[in-house]
């Protein structure tokens, strides 16, 4: 008999990460018990589903076999859980990513009313890079992200805002006399990137760039020790532990505003669990 549903999870993220590292670290858990995992279903169905070669990891033909046999069960599984004919007594898990900054800022209240009408409902919390959030959602990992709200949303996803922040530059307190001359450090990928990138476009500066780390708190900590200046929405500065030792720097304009919305995929909005997140966090 088939492993449990965890292990169904656990491989249809691998199949689409490609990547032992990369879901070891997603899915919290260790590579050995991934490997194991892999080789239980490998067991149980008598066949290879991964081909592990010097150019990588790729799906065998049973391995994209069984990976929609995996999804097929796993949306089953979840849409049998989650209908019930009283909306007030839903139960089953609500899985959500959201960055640690907005754990602490945004989810309290923004899950209290959920968590107040659905008690019996799990919420199965991921913290991650802001970059990866909306990433996470699209590939069915999650069910929901409050994350950062590009310009243009892919197709299968729909956002409600729920707070806009400003992105200000910041560097080392003792280093407040300094301009926004550089050297600075800049995320490493995502929307406030690409804001920043367009802010010094828009003036026909190429920044020097001393660091581009992966986190806001990487980011912060490296500005905090005099590695150059940042950039990052002011809603991250004011809930970082280094916050004190930070100065934020003026800038005229200011880079554009950062809207923070909770991001769902269209079509799950008709699946009773993120119907209920959704109409409780509007307005």
């Amino acid at each position: 008999m088939l492993s449990d549903h965890r292990e169904l999870r656990l491989f249809v993220h691998l199949a689409q990460t490609l990547n032992f590292g990369r879901t070891s670290l997603d899915c919290h858990v260790s590579p050995a018990t991934l490997t194991r995992t892999v080789q239980r279903l490998e067991a149980d169905l008598g066949h290879r589903l991964f081909d592990r070669g010097p150019r990588g990891v790729s799906l065998t033909a049973e391995g994209h076999r069984f990976r929609a046999y995996a999804m097929e069960a796993l949306e089953l599984w979840r849409t049998y859980r989650e209908e019930h004919p009283d909306p007030a007594e839903l139960t089953g898990r609500l899985a959500v990513f959201a960055t640690v900054t907005a754990c602490q800022a945004l989810l309290p209240d923004l899950l209290a009313r959920f968590r107040a009408a659905h008690p019996q409902v799990r919420l199965d919390l991921r913290t991650g890079d802001a970059a990866a959030a909306l990433a996470r959602l699209d590939e069915g990992e999650v069910d929901a992200a409050v994350a950062g709200i590009p310009a243009r949303l892919p197709g299968p996803l729909v956002s409600r805002t729920v707070a806009v922040t400003e992105l200000v530059f910041v560097t080392a307190r003792d280093r407040a006399d300094d301009n926004l001359g550089g050297p600075f450090v800049l995320p490493h990928r995502g929307l406030v990137r690409e804001a920043a990138d367009r802010w010094f476009r828009a003036r026909g500066v190429t920044p020097d760039v001393a660091a581009e780390p992966d986190g806001h708190e990487g980011l912060l900590t490296l500005v905090a020790l005099g590695c150059g200046t940042g950039v990052v929405p002011r809603l991250v500065l004011e809930n970082s532990a280094v916050h004190d030792r930070l100065a934020v720097l003026p800038a005229s304009p200011p880079p554009e505003p950062f809207p923070i919305g909770l991001c769902v995929r269209r079509a799950d909005l008709r699946r009773p669990l993120v119907s209920a997140l959704w109409s409780l966090t509007g307005p």
